[in-house]
């Protein structure tokens, strides 16, 4: 199912040197590769030609500030630092500009990073740090609405979020953070009931009612990234395609990052790398992020018969219950777009059955779609930490070093953020924000029941996945 790109733009032959690989793995491979083409999403099918970039690093150089990684974050930190800050970064991507999570996701914005609700901050922190990271939340939700506004080319489609209930019993669950977050945090939530999600919203045959928020916005990823791109080397940013770190190392001070065009010498670096992190690219990021695969596809534009029997009145996001989520959204042109999980490993990621459960899932949930050609599917790699909540924040305070990632599967809102703060704390300011769990703390090793942590556990960790994923589709599904 993996279709031609039409209407993908012409790369340079400088930037393009090796084509897509289908099975990239970031726990096998050593680095990302070298000059990759894209995946062959429906993003990069309907953006249109890539903005221009600055071509690969082809000798040693010096930056004031390095910024590995390309995409929403990447790209977000580099525009802040130069709008609000003076600094002009460089940009070190491995492969094409915004090659990894940034042209590969489902493109829905809403008010959360990371994996926890808000009543498991509570039960992590307490209700006084939980209130003060709902209002961080909040806040970078504005960021990103902020940047969607001023880029209307990314096409989007604010509204909120339905966050539906695949099964009866999941319908105390949704009441319960609907509670939380109306009571405890002020946030306009509401309960729907099957039929008023039918009749307003969406016919999903599976739901059983659903949460509303507010806040939620669907855009086309890539052009919103193009946008980021085009403003932030308008700035004076310097971004450099098939250019991946080969080597780091620090001598009096200064950075060296080693590319195979040369090195580039700066006096702080910021890793923005996603779920494309790869073991070895600095000591600060060994084992800490977990890279899960998330598979998508983009059906034909439904017909008006189609529209008609899904009563698919929405453009609002809307994800699932399910611990392994769908997720999905009517996109402008009337194509439908959903995801969902997928393989565990990158060599066996195109094996025809992972794509089979996202179409059976789409079957399931829309009837009258049956029969609909896919004309767009592909797969890509989730930063997900093994505390499950994010993290900006500098590792080590001795060394210019800092990282922002492990957002879960909802970067795409609150990475326009995590950008703006790194930002911050490359140019040396300080906030009380940075008071919160999320920014004065490192990301965590992989865990045994939550409770010891230790990186001992990182090779063992897709065999703890494997009974994870079994556990939850029995959870979801049979009990």
């Amino acid at each position: 199912m993996n279709m031609p790109l039409p209407n993908a733009g012409v790369a340079s032959a400088a930037s393009v040197l090796a084509p897509y690989d289908p099975r990239y793995d970031p726990l096998v491979a050593r680095n990302p590769g070298r000059g990759a083409d894209y995946a062959p999403t429906y993003w990069v099918a309907s953006a249109g030609t890539p903005p221009d970039d600055d071509g690969p690093i082809t000798q040693d150089t010096d930056a004031d500030v390095v910024i590995v990684g390309s995409g929403f974050t990447g790209l977000a930190c580099a525009l802040f630092l130069a709008r609000e800050h003076g600094i002009r970064a460089t940009v070190l991507e491995a492969n094409r500009a915004m090659w990894g999570c940034t042209s590969r996701n489902g493109g829905q914005g809403q008010n959360a990073s990371g994996r926890l609700y808000r009543s498991q901050w509570i039960a992590r922190w307490g209700k006084e740090t939980a209130l003060k990271l709902d209002a961080e939340i909040r806040s970078g939700f504005e960021t990103f609405k902020a940047l969607v506004a001023e880029f209307p080319e990314c096409e989007p489609q604010p509204g909120g979020h339905l966050y539906l209930a695949h099964r009866e019993k999941k319908m105390a669950f949704l009441r319960n953070e609907a509670k939380v977050m109306r009571e405890v945090f002020g946030y306009d939530t509401h309960i729907l009931s099957a039929d008023e999600v039918h009749r307003r919203y969406v016919k999903d045959a599976e739901t059983f009612g659903a949460l509303h928020e507010p806040d939620g916005t669907g855009v086309h990823p890539l052009k919103l990234a193009f946008a980021y791109l085009r403003a932030a080397r308008a700035l004076g940013v310097k971004v450099h395609p098939a250019s991946p770190v080969v080597g780091f190392e620090t001598q009096g001070g200064v950075h060296h990052l080693k590319t195979p065009g040369g090195t580039v010498r700066a006096r702080a670096v910021g890793f923005a790398t996603g779920g494309y992190t790869s073991n070895g690219l600095h000591p600060s990021l060994d084992s800490k992020i977990m890279p899960i695969l998330s598979n998508s596809l983009v059906t034909r534009p439904l017909t008006k018969q189609e529209l008609e029997a899904t009563n698919f009145l929405t453009t609002e996001v809307i994800t699932d219950t399910r611990t392994l989520r769908f997720y999905y959204r009517r996109l402008p042109d009337n194509r439908v777009q959903i995801g969902s999980r997928s393989s565990i490993t990158g060599a066996d990621a195109p094996n025809p059955k992972h794509m089979a459960v996202l179409v059976n899932g789409l079957h399931r949930k829309f009837p009258p779609l049956k029969d609909i050609q896919i004309d767009y599917s592909w797969w890509g790699w989730v930063d997900v930490s093994h505390d499950m909540m994010p993290r900006i924040t500098q590792p080590d305070p001795k060394h210019t070093v800092y990282y922002a990632l492990g957002y879960g599967g909802n970067g795409v809102s609150f990475s326009a953020h995590a950008g703006r703060r790194m930002a911050l704390r490359i140019a040396g300011r300080s906030d009380p924000a940075f008071e919160l769990p999320i920014y004065k703390t490192e990301l965590e090793y992989p865990n045994v029941f939550d409770t010891v942590r230790s990186r001992a556990f990182a090779p063992f960790r897709r065999f703890g996945q494997q009974f994870l994923y079994r556990w939850y589709y029995l959870r979801d599904e049979v009990l």
